[in-house]
């Protein structure tokens, strides 16, 4: 058996426990009875920096979103511009302004002008908006400025 008679207590010790930590513990009290006043906080930082995360991550895509409106309505106001440009030349058949206001519209904007430029009446000034939605609406719509016409030396 041992070599020395130890009492029962300690035998059931673990090995990383020792008579001068079960001291140090039994003076300071147990861990649960301790006052700590920042004991969990790590948890509010934790929550605080996800939800601020999460609010970056909204703005973010509203701001992506405002964006997209954007391409959208250049892109819609080119398109009209052109298809405008190309009836003034008589290429297609139409009123220029109408076919842009339909080329517009089919492109999911609102044509909110558009001008055939002296002096050949042949070049089309177009513009054109998307309404913006939700938190965004404040910063009124989108708007997209088109000019398109012939070539230069060409008629």
């Amino acid at each position: 058996m041992w070599a020395r008679s130890v009492p029962e207590a300690d035998r059931c010790r673990s090995v990383w426990s020792s008579p001068h930590r079960d001291r140090q513990t039994a003076a300071r009290g147990s861990s649960k009875s301790r006052n700590h006043p920042d004991e969990g906080s790590g948890t509010v930082h934790g929550m605080t920096i996800a939800v601020l995360m999460c609010a970056l991550l909204i703005v973010i895509l509203l701001l992506g979103q405002a964006g997209i409106s954007m391409h959208r309505a250049a892109k819609a106001a080119d398109l009209a511009a052109l298809a405008a440009a190309d009836t003034a030349r008589d290429l297609a058949s139409g009123v220029p302004c109408d076919v842009a206001r339909a080329v517009a519209q089919e492109n999911g904007a609102v044509m909110d002008h558009c001008d055939l430029v002296s002096p050949e009446q042949t070049t089309v000034d177009v513009r054109t908006s998307i309404a913006l939605f939700g938190p965004l609406e404040p910063l009124g719509p989108a708007i997209g400025i088109s000019r398109a016409g012939p070539p230069p030396g060409e008629p």
